[in-house]
């Protein structure tokens, strides 16, 4: 019995380890933004210096 229970803890930790690496992976990795964009400003009358 002792045995099936550390046999069912790693098994756990395992799933659990490879659950956080795909997340942080999806979430930290993937969507890292290369530099910080400004939205565009919409309307109003723009001035063109020449």
């Amino acid at each position: 019995m002792e045995t099936f229970l550390e046999i069912l803890r790693e098994v756990l930790k395992g799933i659990a380890r490879e659950g956080c690496a795909y997340f942080f992976r999806k979430n930290v990795l993937e969507n890292k933004k290369t530099a910080l964009r400004r939205r565009k400003q919409k309307g109003g009358s723009h001035k063109n210096n020449i």
